[in-house]
């Protein structure tokens, strides 16, 4: 019982002291276009052309499965949310977990390489 309270006090104190999770850290852009390299067989990132997955062009600050032209899967469809560095980190780490039944199914699992692609990404407009 005791142990109980302690985790639930220890837990308060985070929630109060405001620790939470702040996205992916800062990324080196320049390196993200060398990890963008595995996902240029999928992906456009400079005409906004969609191929096997959809152009990533402008991916961040727009709202997920909303590239016009592309046929997103209904997970995409209905997970309605903005594609910001905290979600594209959330959604590259795991994108089955993040979307159950998307197509997207090959993950970024170094943290490192995911902000360096994060970064890569925000500056295609």
């Amino acid at each position: 019982m005791k142990i109980v309270a302690a985790s639930l006090a220890a837990c308060g104190a985070l929630v109060f002291a405001g620790v939470a999770y702040a996205g992916p850290p800062a990324g080196d852009a320049e390196r993200g276009r060398t990890v963008f390299a595995r996902c240029a067989a999928c992906h456009d990132a400079k005409t906004g052309a969609n191929r096997v997955g959809p152009s990533l062009k402008g991916v961040v600050g727009r709202r997920a499965a909303s590239n016009a032209g592309y046929g997103y899967s209904a997970a995409l469809k209905n997970k309605n949310v903005t594609w910001t560095p905290a979600t594209l980190d959330a959604f590259l780490t795991a994108p089955t977990r993040f979307a159950p039944g998307t197509r997207m199914s090959l993950p970024v699992g170094n943290p490192k390489d995911r902000a360096d692609l994060i970064a890569y990404l925000a500056t295609l407009r």
